[in-house]
């Protein structure tokens, strides 16, 4: 044909999970071109036949018609389909699991759509179902009860008893103290150990700096530290201030001329030859001298 091929799937739907999405994914997958519509029963017709369900009607309507390989949800769809009902939504193949599905006084409500070659089979998604989902509710019932009275719903919208609310808040209670004390533990412990990592690096960092201290100390005081050759140094230094040594003797005159050589300062004391008279001589001897030492100058 030349437009997309109308494949319908129909079912309840309640509390929609991933093995209706693989279903409808299979559906919508089983030709190139195809339009998906999906019908949902209604709650009056699904509590007639199946039972009941958690999910309204119109709960169910919305799931549906957020699931991205739904085309079309049809509302309140029938439970067996007629023929009026193929021809007036012009549906080509009716997609389902192949397991015969008895109700409504039939052993397989899809018997005729499958002699009229108008059925394909779909694959079911082990380990989930709708009715694996409500056993897991039942089976953990005291839970979730708990769970919604720590939440603020009441007893009697969970339908519980009076003494059952109280055991349930008693073991509420109980919880928050278990809770409590397991975080004051991993607190505690964490605390323990932030003081071992901390003590760990204080003693690491204090034999650091004792060996920088001690190699510091040996630099200084140690038998050839710089202390030492400072105190030689500063010794050395005192000793020579103390006693100073002496001029050396070839050292020249300053002020002289090398070629002259000097006189002695009283003439007449080395001239065994002319010794002075008198005093008068002796004095103007002096007087000589001083004048030639100033012709000198």
């Amino acid at each position: 044909v030349d437009r997309p091929v109308r494949v319908y799937a129909d079912g309840i739907f309640d509390l929609f999970h991933s093995g209706h999405a693989r279903a409808l994914m299979q559906a919508k997958t089983l030709f190139p071109n195809s339009y998906l519509l999906v019908g949902v029963c209604s709650d009056d017709l699904t509590h007639k036949f199946k039972g009941f369900t958690v999910m309204n009607e119109t709960e169910r309507y919305e799931a549906l018609r957020h699931c991205r390989y739904v085309d079309e949800v049809i509302r309140d769809a029938p439970w067996t389909l007629t023929p009026e009902f193929l021809e007036k939504h012009k549906i080509d193949f009716v997609a389902h699991d192949d397991i015969p599905y008895s109700s409504a006084g039939s052993d397989d409500v899809y018997k005729h759509i499958k002699e009229a070659g108008m059925f394909v089979p779909t694959q079911r998604t082990e380990g989930i179902s709708t009715s694996d989902i409500i056993t897991r509710i039942v089976r953990d019932y005291d839970v979730y009860a708990r769970r919604n009275l720590q939440r603020g719903y009441t007893a009697k919208e969970l339908n519980v008893s009076f003494i059952n609310e109280k055991k349930y808040r008693f073991q509420n209670q109980v919880d928050k103290m278990k809770e409590k004390v397991k975080n004051v533990e991993e607190k505690s412990k964490e605390f323990v150990n932030k003081v071992e990592e901390k003590s760990h690096d204080l003693i690491q960092k204090w034999e650091e700096k004792s060996r920088e201290f001690i190699g510091n100390f040996l630099e200084l005081f140690g038998p050839d530290g710089a202390w030492k050759q400072m105190f030689q140094e500063r010794s050395g230094r005192m000793l020579q201030a103390f006693s100073p040594r002496q001029s050396p003797t070839s050292s020249p005159t300053r002020g002289r001329s090398p070629s002259r050589s000097p006189s002695p300062p009283f003439p007449w004391l080395f001239n065994k030859a002319s010794p002075p008279s008198s005093p008068k001589a002796a004095s103007a001897s002096l007087s000589s001298m001083s004048e030639g030492d100033e012709d000198e100058k």
